[in-house]
């Protein structure tokens, strides 16, 4: 029996994917539920699992986009299971097909012993006429220390030999180097990558986008952090205490006060939501992705790492799926991580801000009328300026700031070891 295999619907507004990967050949066998294939859409890559066992035919490249529902590859079911010994029997007898050749190399060196033989024959030949453009040996050796290809000499001795006197008088071309690599490589781009660069130029050439800027002092959290993360990861299996949990419970904190920043234009219409629904940008396998941490309002700090930690893994295994990705009211960027002091992230459409993260980089401040070194990170907030005003916006980036140089009070209602579930 030959079963059609088709593309199945990653979500309801797809209408086609890419074949990545085959991850099987033609006239492979294939077992029930293996991955035959790595697909890509325009949120997610999905990896495609064989709906039966038997003999793989494949019906499209690596490369062709292909509509939902349509065959993909046949799987015969009826073929027979190749015998499991049969796999290492063939490396074994091809052994000594390729020892062969190597038995009868002394014979092929003959010729060459022949053809070093006859090399003077030709030299007398060589040294009485000289081709234009060939240096002489101290010529050559000077346009080899001065870097100078010979083709870019005119020789003036006979025949247009080029002289000692030419390569001396030599000077290097101020133009293009030669001898480096002049290659170039023209691949595609997967179906994901292109569709997150359409939607990059649609949400800068659609929106009003401004960005406003701010810095934190992390002193308050890293004192958090190194007392209570070692407490942190025994309690609770080894999930680590980082900073991603104080961000978002800061803007969750500050969308609350500024409900407007967590809200979106569709068309003549204001969208304005009660809850916070995250979107953490994560690098994976096929480029940046946005996975969300659903209802992060409601998430305890245990909560919001455990879920951060899933998310990324799924991402980084290529698992993530199209509903891990979907819907988002604010997303949160960290460039830091990559050692960015300071950035303008673009916002994620339909959204209407982003919040952008960078590094933290010890420097002197004023603190009560003393100078004092403190780890301080610079933030920045994009956001959509037809929804969202200078009030507002600015509003929204004090209120993570205060939020973050005073956790214990306004993020743990002044109960640290609570707040952690210690």
């Amino acid at each position: 029996m030959i079963l059609e295999m088709k593309v199945p619907s990653p979500g309801e507004s797809i209408k086609e994917v890419e074949i990545a990967t085959w991850l099987v050949k033609d006239g492979d066998y294939v077992e029930k539920d293996q991955a035959i294939a790595e697909v890509d859409s325009d949120k997610a890559t999905l990896e495609l699992p064989a709906e039966a066992s038997g003999t793989i035919t494949l019906k499209a490249e690596e490369g062709d986009a292909v509509a939902v529902g349509a065959v993909v590859c046949l799987i015969d079911t009826s073929a027979a299971k190749p015998a499991g010994g049969d796999a290492p029997v063939a490396p074994a007898a091809e052994e000594p097909k390729t020892e062969a050749p190597k038995a009868e190399a002394p014979k092929a060196e003959a010729p060459k012993a022949e053809a070093k033989a006859e090399a003077p024959k030709a030299a007398p030949a060589a040294a009485t006429s000289y081709a234009s453009g060939t240096p002489s040996p101290a010529a050559r050796k000077i346009l080899d220390e001065k870097n100078i290809a010979t083709t870019t000499v005119s020789g003036t001795g006979k025949d247009g030999r080029i002289t000692k006197e030419d390569a001396l008088n030599a000077v290097p071309s101020m133009g293009t180097p030669t001898g480096g690599s002049r290659g170039s490589e023209r691949t595609k781009l997967s179906m994901l990558r292109r569709k997150v660069a359409e939607r990059l130029v649609a949400a800068k050439n659609e929106t009003a986008m401004l960005t406003t800027f701010n810095e934190v002092n992390m002193t308050p959290i890293n004192q958090i952090r190194n007392e209570y993360k070692d407490a942190f990861k025994a309690k609770h299996g080894g999930l680590g205490l980082g900073f991603m949990s104080f961000f978002t419970k800061a803007v969750t904190r500050a969308l609350q006060l500024y409900p407007d920043v967590n809200s979106m234009m569709d068309g003549d219409y204001k969208i304005a939501y009660d809850f916070a629904d995250i979107s953490i940008a994560v690098s994976g396998p096929k480029g940046l992705m946005v996975p969300v941490v659903r209802n992060a309002e409601l998430l305890t700090f245990r909560g919001i790492e455990a879920e951060i930690k899933r998310l990324a893994l799924r991402a980084r295994d290529g698992q993530i799926t199209v509903d891990d990705m979907t819907g988002g009211t604010f997303t949160i960027t960290n460039g830091g991580v990559f050692g960015s002091m300071l950035s303008t992230p673009i916002i994620n459409p339909p959204q209407s801000g982003i919040l952008g993260m960078h590094n933290i980089i010890e420097r002197p401040i004023a603190v009560n009328g003393k100078v004092e070194i403190h780890p301080m990170m610079y933030v920045a907030l994009s956001y959509d300026h037809r929804i969202i005003d200078g009030r507002e916006s600015v509003g929204f980036l004090v209120a993570v700031k205060e939020a973050l140089e005073n956790p214990v009070e306004l993020l743990m209602n002044g109960d640290a070891k609570r707040a952690l579930e210690l």
